[in-house]
């Protein structure tokens, strides 16, 4: 009899536990984050002036910035543009080449450096952006010039540990603002 009833409940078992459903392994999730779509505003500096997006606070005259200098502040992301304007004294070449040092310092922690040109004839601005892939302290580098009086160099900054797949969504959104920074810039 007990036989009879420990038979009876393994069948019921059996036949309860099938269904229908294959279970697989569920994909990796990726982080989704969205920012708000900024309207952009003119900023004027001393030498240049430029679209800027309207959560990006100010900073100018601070400590260790020099005069033409400023910070782009996202204080949601924990990042920063950072823009240096220097003017030119038959130093171009060498100006040229130390802004492209300090890009590629970052090949190190970097997994890949993206240059690309970018040329503006009508308003004589002419530059070049490199996007930095990887677990690099800067993410985006870039700089700009009329290459007879001004260069303007601009570099990408997260305050927080680089970690290229927590930062990515934060990294895209300010590098398009730094393409706007480059295509809205007008020398003075």
């Amino acid at each position: 009899m007990i036989r009879q009833i420990t038979s009876i409940i393994l069948v019921v078992l059996t036949f309860s536990a099938c269904k229908d459903e294959v279970l697989l392994p569920k994909p990796k999730a990726q982080l989704r984050l969205e920012y708000p779509k900024g309207e952009y505003e003119k900023v004027d500096t001393e030498y240049f002036s430029f679209s800027k997006n309207e959560f990006a606070e100010v900073v100018k005259n601070t400590k260790g910035l020099r005069e033409g200098d400023l910070v782009l502040n996202y204080p949601f992301m924990k990042g920063s543009i950072f823009i240096t304007h220097k003017k030119i004294d038959n130093n171009l070449q060498k100006l040229m080449i130390d802004a492209q040092k300090l890009s590629y310092e970052h090949a190190t922690q970097a997994d890949g450096i993206k240059p690309s040109e970018f040329y503006n004839a009508d308003e004589r601005i002419f530059g070049m952006y490199y996007e930095v892939s990887g677990d690099a302290a800067s993410q985006a580098q870039f700089f700009v010039t009329d290459s007879t009086e001004n260069f303007v160099t601009g570099s990408l900054y997260f305050y927080v540990k680089p970690n290229f797949d927590s930062i990515y969504p934060a990294a895209a959104y300010l590098e398009n603002d730094i393409r706007t920074i480059m295509e809205t810039l007008r020398w003075k």
